[in-house]
């Protein structure tokens, strides 16, 4: 399988450079030359544009930031669905609204191509161990035909019903963790409050039933960075849910209350 990536980032550029050394055909484009650098001396192949990218690939990965710049590279005029040929499949790692991958599967599949959403989660240490999580979204037969691929960097890849699953599973996933930030924040100042040593109430808790990854960021003291760093991506997911949730029988109100603290918490209210 020719396979093309855009979204060199933090995040796409280290799953690139595992699909290049696996022996892939890869061909990449970037808006800026200096993302690119980092592949001058591997195999991959630079197309000028996301269609002359696309003319090279059965299979295009996006890794970029949004609904719109997902939108702007795949359907744009010299986009990558100008130079898909019929039967090629179109991977959204990016995590944007479950709706656009449905709409942007539809307009794909006027032309015989298929869009599989693909959201990850785990960041570069994960792709460096081939152990990044993909929550894929889309036809069985397309998910199947990408898990080669996936695999140079992914382990599990979890197929979780049609197109726009994985969108909703990885803004689940993006809930349930800041609730569970905010609900071990909490819990170790409330032992502060009472009289507990936090580190040590930390240990208890890290050796006991209710141990968390949540909690282990705010033990190793990451929990502002974590805000600097993903705290506006959070704060994206956690609304992006509760208007999703709107209507539904599952009730989401307490995970979106305690989320809602821990934002606000680390500098990104509603």
């Amino acid at each position: 399988m020719r396979v093309g990536f855009i979204g060199l980032g933090s995040q796409g550029a280290p799953m690139a450079q595992r699909i290049v050394a696996a022996g892939y055909r890869t061909t990449l484009w970037a808006r800026r030359p200096a993302t690119l650098e980092p592949f001058a001396e591997t195999a991959a192949e630079v197309a000028r544009t996301p269609r002359l990218l696309a003319q090279a690939s059965d299979l295009v990965c996006l890794c970029v930031g949004n609904d719109a710049d997902i939108r702007d590279v795949l359907t744009g005029e010299d986009g990558v669905l100008a130079g898909l040929a019929s039967g090629a499949i179109v991977a959204v790692h990016s995590t944007i609204h479950p709706d656009t991958c449905r709409e942007l599967a539809e307009v794909a599949a006027a032309q015989g191509v298929t869009v599989i959403d693909a959201a990850v989660s785990g960041g570069a240490p994960a792709v460096a161990q081939g152990r990044l999580l993909v929550m894929a979204g889309g036809p069985a037969e397309a998910i199947d035909r990408c898990r080669p691929v996936f695999d140079t960097y992914a382990d599990p890849v979890v197929h979780l019903g049609e197109v726009g699953a994985g969108q909703v599973t990885k803004l689940l996933n993006n809930l349930l963790f800041t609730a569970n930030l905010a609900t071990a924040a909490s819990t170790l100042g409330l032992g502060r409050d009472l009289g507990v040593d936090q580190a040590r109430l930390g240990e208890v808790i890290a050796h006991g039933s209710a141990d968390s990854f949540a909690l282990g960021r705010i033990l190793a003291g990451t929990l502002a960075r974590i805000g600097d760093h993903a705290g506006h991506t959070l704060r994206k997911d956690v609304q992006l849910l509760a208007e999703l949730a709107t209507g539904a029988d599952a009730d989401v109100g307490v995970a979106l209350t305690a989320a809602d603290a821990m934002l606000g918490q680390i500098g990104h209210p509603r």
